[in-house]
């Protein structure tokens, strides 16, 4: 074999064989050195006049333990050196990764004149970098992941070189291809677009992968420019099938890459290309859900790039839904149950691909997740396995220290599977019987005998099994049998005597209650109008709720909750195969429905926010302010700039999740108060900013742009002003919202848009319309309620005010409650310098020194018109209203504030209560104890209001240690108010 692109050795006789001298020297069992020794005397023998003094020789004596560790493991590269020695020569002058092979397989091609000679110089080019790069691999001078890319970037230079000279060939014979472009409809050449699948795509090809193809190309058409035109089809098939051959078919030479075409649509019975119209329709009509899990790996590896993306853009909804994609659990389960099959057939065990806890199981677990969770978190859209296992991890998809044991039980078996693979150059992931071999392998992957190496092994294969048994497939048999008693419930298998017993003997208390509504369930109308499979769903889950709330302390709360959920998504049961394949998911919603009826009204009407309960770690976790932004905004870019009821909708989902997790962290302990409301006002923030973004890129795009302003946000000429709890950072699960919206616009200034109008109107618009975004009912609900009356002049006063008139009512015109209401008010989205102004007037107005007696007579009416007004409840502690409650609280605060700031300055710099009592305190206005009274009391009333609003309650308690809280605030209002 004759290798032309390498430099051929001069011809000289061997006189001392200063090889097998260094081999002596290098520390490796005997029978590694003698398998090399042999092999060593193989080259001699067939190059025997080669003489002893020559550089060759030295080189190779200088690194004999390099070309030891590669021909102990390689037969493959052994031969290929014994055949022609210069291949030796080169792996001694330091070999070094090749990521990009196109120019020199180019290079290669241009001058080749038939098909043959394409064939012979594509296989001696392939068996000189493979030799390169097991020498790389066997001596652990590059990581797997870089091995892995120079064995991709070496197939799609090989495939992409081949498919231009065959494209420009076939274009001879046939004519050139044509077809309307997709951009402009224009009549254009059309190419061949090649898509890798499985490790190609994923940019991970082993040693002596298969490449998994799929041929495409854009549009219906004809050839132009030869005798007899052909359509596109009947064109790009016969090029796929040069393809294959060029590639595939063993020769003299060998072969380049095996190709498996049986990915491509209808597998091996569809046409070997097919366009993108035929194959967006079929993915979108007849896709099944493992070749969603193969698509996940496709990439452009050859062809027109260009158009390649584009059907990859347009085949990416059939990959990944917008949501968690429960509907995929099942087939995933199917999957996962076929692979287990697979590893208990006979001979697999000693398979590390296909056996227990084998490569392609490492692959399922973390596959499986981007296809549950990738549709709605575009970083887990990842081809390369440990590149998508890093993203699964960092996004609390997976267990950190899970992670990093399954990646490292990954790479040492990928390690492995290279090293099987050197060996011959043969495709097999099957560890050696025979004990020479065992050695072999052994000392490759730097282990001094076989047990040491399998013991490694047996360790990492270990960690893949546990953790592929944890992940979405089904539960044990044992536990299967533990339901069989509420099988036969369900399925209506005993009497009415016997399930009442039945739910008795699992601690149900209000017996006939539960299975009144169990057997309305069962029995009613409602379930037998849906499909088979949404009933085979229901039939799965209702033995799994049984049980579940069977273990609790309250099965009977458990079911009345979760009942209503299975009767709002009867039509939509891919939500229950999610609870049913993820049985912590279910326990945490078990949980949190018992603690909270407010939750579980919730989901069962927004089901879904199940997707939350795949995501436990961040479930009850909630993100930073910066983190709920990005989130915001990732889900917003999707969306068309004009399509008003997707934005609503988006982001009212988006509140829902963020409020839910707050929820479970409150539930669950997890979140101190502060931080809860924390959260919430952040996602209320967020929400703002974004409606206001919204509403003005609609606004300006109708009318232009307002005078001294911009594309920016910062320099709108209008601010959203957040009072009360919004603007004391105080929000709790179901506050409303109030709000007061300011412009700095004039009547005799207008827009610059064709459509111009002053700009009062333009603001005046703005603020219906972000107002309109906010409350309006859409299928999702409304977002907030909104409460405007704090505006100048109340529900009189115009909707958007401008700050000129804002500034003047406040220092004329504004009663003292208004005032009050100011303490807690702060700017929350717009105009930059606007909301700087808004801070100074804030601040200028609460510092006016005032009359205390009026101040305080002033406020003591406002209270006493308040209880006057209080509606009657159950007899009890009205934590917000009562004397010694919340509202005290912070008329008390407010007081202080009012009469002091004026010599006081800094007490106005927060608008929430606790940080207000602490300046006060600092100030001296009020005792140390006085200021812990008042923190403690308020702190104790906001937790319970949150917990009341949680059980759909209203906030009237019968606490002790709230009642004595109550009475100390108001012995403390007397001491100020009732001298």
């Amino acid at each position: 074999m004759v290798f032309t692109s390498l430099l051929r050795l001069p011809i000289m006789p061997f006189d001392i064989d200063v090889f097998q001298t260094a081999l002596a020297t290098v520390t490796a069992p005997v029978l590694i050195k003698k398998t090399v020794s042999d092999y060593w005397q193989k080259l001699l023998n067939k190059h025997s006049e080669v003489t002893a003094d020559h550089p060759f020789m030295a080189a190779c004596a200088a690194q004999a333990e390099q070309i030891l560790r590669c021909w102990s493991g390689s037969d493959f590269v052994a031969q290929q050196c014994i055949q022609d020695p210069t291949i030796l020569k080169a792996l001694l002058q330091s070999p070094q990764l090749r990521q990009s092979h196109s120019t020199a397989v180019n290079a290669m091609i241009a001058p080749i004149e038939n098909e043959a000679q394409l064939m012979q110089q594509l296989r001696l080019y392939r068996y000189q970098q493979m030799a390169r790069i097991v020498w790389l691999d066997q001596n652990r001078l590059a990581a797997t992941a870089a091995i892995t890319q120079d064995l991709s970037a070496l197939a799609s230079a090989c495939i992409n070189g081949v498919l231009h000279w065959l494209y420009e060939d076939s274009c001879k014979a046939f004519g050139t291809p044509y077809g309307q472009s997709f951009t402009n409809k224009e009549v254009v050449p059309q190419k061949m677009v090649v898509l890798g699948m499985g490790k190609l795509g994923a940019k991970d090809l082993n040693l002596s992968s298969d490449i998994d193809l799929i041929f495409a190309y854009p549009c219906k058409g004809e050839t132009q420019g030869s005798r007899r035109s052909i359509d596109n089809q009947a064109f790009f098939t016969r090029l796929g099938q040069r393809l294959i051959k060029v590639l595939d078919q063993q020769t003299a030479d060998g072969f380049v890459f095996r190709v498996d075409m049986r990915l491509r649509p209808y597998g091996a019975s569809g046409a070997l290309a097919m366009s993108f119209a035929a194959m967006e329709q079929y993915y979108q009509d007849q896709g099944r859900d493992w070749e969603r899990y193969a698509m996940q790996k496709a990439r452009v590896v050859a062809g027109d790039i260009h158009a390649g993306k584009q059907l990859l853009a347009q085949l990416k909804p059939f990959v990944y839904r917008r949501y968690i994609d429960f509907g995929a659990i099942d087939a995933l389960r199917a999957m996962k149950q076929l692979i287990m099959q697979q590893v208990k057939r006979k001979g697999m065990d000693s398979n590390i691909k296909l056996g227990d806890g084998g490569i392609r199981e490492v692959e399922f677990i973390i596959q499986s997740l981007q296809l549950i969770h990738g549709g709605r978190n575009l970083s887990l859209q990842h081809r390369n396995t440990i590149k998508a296992l890093h993203a699964l991890i960092e996004h609390h998809h997976y267990e950190k220290q899970e992670g990093a044991a399954l990646e490292q039980a990954y790479l040492f078996l990928r390690n492995v599977e290279h090293s099987l693979q050197a060996y011959a150059d043969k495709q097999t992931q099957s560890l050696p019987q025979e004990s020479k071999q065992q050695l072999r392998l052994a000392f490759a992957l730097g282990y001094s005998d076989w047990s040491d190496f399998e013991q490694q092994l047996t360790k990492h294969r270990q960690v893949i099994s546990q953790q592929f048994a944890q992940g979405v497939a089904g539960e044990e048999d044992s536990e299967a049998d533990s339901q069989s008693e509420w099988h036969a419930f369900w399925q209506g298998l005993l009497n009415s005597d016997e399930e009442k017993e039945l739910l008795y003997q699992h601690g149900f208390t209000h017996i006939n209650e539960t299975w009144q509504q169990l057997v309305t369930l069962r029995d009613g109308k409602a379930i037998t109008r849906i499909g088979r499979q949404s009933r085979d769903r229901v039939d799965g889950f209702l033995p799994i709720l049984l049980e579940v709330a069977s273990q609790s302390n309250t099965p009977d709360l458990l079911v009345a909750r979760l009942l209503p959920l299975v009767e709002a998504v009867l039509r939509r049961t891919a939500y229950l195969v999610l609870l049913m394949e993820n049985r912590a998911a279910l326990q945490h919603l078990a949980t949190l429905c018992i603690e909270s009826p407010w939750i579980a009204a919730q989901i069962t009407r927004h089901p879904a926010l199940l997707d939350e309960f795949l995501d436990i770690g961040e479930l009850y976790h909630p993100p930073q302010k910066s983190v709920l932004e990005d989130d915001l905004r990732q889900l917003l870019t999707r969306i068309p700039e004009d399509d008003l009821e997707l934005q609503m909708d988006t982001l009212r989902y988006f509140k829902m999740t963020h409020i839910l997790r707050v929820v479970a962290a409150h539930v669950a302990g997890t979140l101190p108060l502060m931080k809860e409301s924390d959260y919430l006002t952040w996602i209320a923030e967020v929400i703002l900013n974004a409606t206001l973004a919204i509403a003005w890129r609609d606004l300006t795009h109708k009318y232009g742009f307002p005078p001294q302003t911009n594309n920016s946000l910062d320099h709108t000429g209008f601010i959203i002003i957040g009072y009360g709890k919004l603007g004391g950072i105080e929000l709790g699960p179901a506050s409303d919202l109030d709000l007061v919206l300011l412009h700095n616009g004039k009547a005799s200034e207008y827009t610059d848009g064709a459509r111009s109008i002053n700009s009062e109107t333009f603001y005046a618009r703005l603020g219906q319309r972000i107002i309109h975004m906010l409350t309006t009912q859409t299928t999702s609900g409304a977002l907030y309620d909104v409460d405007m009356r704090l505006r100048p002049n109340g529900n009189k006063g115009l909707l958007v005010s401008s700050f000129v008139y804002f500034e003047k009512y406040q220092r004329k015109e504004a009663w003292v409650w208004e005032h009050q209401a100011l303490i807690r008010a702060r700017p929350l989205a717009g105009d930059a310098i606007l909301s700087t102004a808004f801070i100074q007037l804030r601040a200028t107005i609460l510092q006016q020194a005032r009359n205390g007696t009026d101040l305080k007579a002033s406020i003591i009416e406002m209270r006493d018109k308040m209880l006057s007004h209080k509606k009657k409840t159950a007899e009890g502690f009205d934590i917000k209203q009562d004397r010694g409650g919340i509202i005290d609280i912070e008329f008390l605060v407010q007081y202080l504030v009012l009469k002091h700031c004026h010599t006081h300055l800094n007490v106005q710099q927060w608008t929430d209560n606790i940080r207000i009592s602490e300046d006060l305190e600092q100030a001296s206005l009020i005792s140390a104890a006085k200021a812990k009274l008042i923190q403690q009391a308020y702190q104790a009333y906001r937790l319970e209001v949150h917990k009341m609003a949680l059980q759909n309650r209203a906030a009237i308690t019968n606490n002790a240690k709230l009642i004595d809280l109550q009475q100390q605030i108001a012995t403390l209002w007397q001491d100020y108010f009732e001298e």
